[in-house]
């Protein structure tokens, strides 16, 4: 077990429901926070995850943990692929990514699911990559997700994932968890009024195994090439992947 596995955002209760229901909580403001937050850096984030793709053309793609679907609307704009499917735990999420998708006119491109992603109901082998941006980090079971996504992707599939991590260098290092141990939590609180959820964020920003640790994991999910690249001073790191 993975120690970002046994951060909770609340006290009660399995880990997968609390997370569906603090991002139902949050969803309302989740889009303003996270774009305030990190100073729309983000948005740069995602789409350099996008580029990694690029060349390999995916038609059948599947964005996990897709939350308000920002990932999978700046995908399916980039890539054109044939069909995105966005899937995701928190129906609160997905209700406004489902009318930020239909005002983009990408609801013939992109659909969404509830799904657990421990256990998706997808087939084996039927995409031809699989995405997710700022999401891994709230798996129950990180190792199952991870296998999980690499199931579903076809042989020679790529995985593209972008996650915040806690910088290790000074003096970004020291910087950060000043950020994001007063700030972010205290704003996200004033305007999400969940008092947990961004706290929570932080905890888990900080536990969550990153770069060498992160692709050795990968690697035993069932990956046979990964690799990983700092941005932003890291506080973001981007994975790539190879079924």
């Amino acid at each position: 077990m993975y120690k970002q596995e046994t951060i909770k955002p609340y006290n009660e209760g399995e880990k997968g429901q609390q997370v569906e229901q603090m991002f139902d909580n949050i969803a309302p403001t989740y889009d303003q926070l996270n774009h305030r937050l990190s100073w729309n850096i983000d948005k740069g984030w995602r789409r350099k995850a996008i580029q990694q793709l690029a060349p390999y053309k995916p038609q059948l793609m599947l964005d996990i943990a897709t939350g308000t679907a920002d990932f999978a609307i700046l995908a399916a704009q980039m890539l054109r692929p044939q069909r995105l499917l966005g899937t995701d735990i928190s129906e609160g999420m997905m209700d406004i990514g489902r009318q930020k998708v239909k005002a983009q006119g990408l609801d013939g491109i992109i659909s969404f699911a509830r799904e657990d992603c421990m256990a998706l109901s997808c087939e084996t082998d039927s995409f031809d990559a699989v995405t997710a941006a700022f999401g891994i980090r709230n798996f129950p079971d990180l190792d199952k997700g991870l296998a999980e996504m690499c199931r579903v992707l076809k042989p020679g599939g790529h995985l593209s994932v972008v996650e915040l991590t806690s910088p290790v260098s000074f003096p970004m290092k020291q910087l950060f968890r000043i950020y994001s141990h007063t700030i972010l939590p205290v704003y996200g609180r004033l305007i999400s009024k969940d008092t947990s959820a961004y706290s929570y964020l932080t905890r888990t920003i900080e536990a969550f195994p990153q770069g060498e640790q992160m692709v050795a994991i990968l690697k035993k999910a069932g990956f046979r090439e990964a690799r990983f690249q700092r941005l932003t001073f890291g506080i973001c790191t981007m994975y790539f992947a190879t079924k």
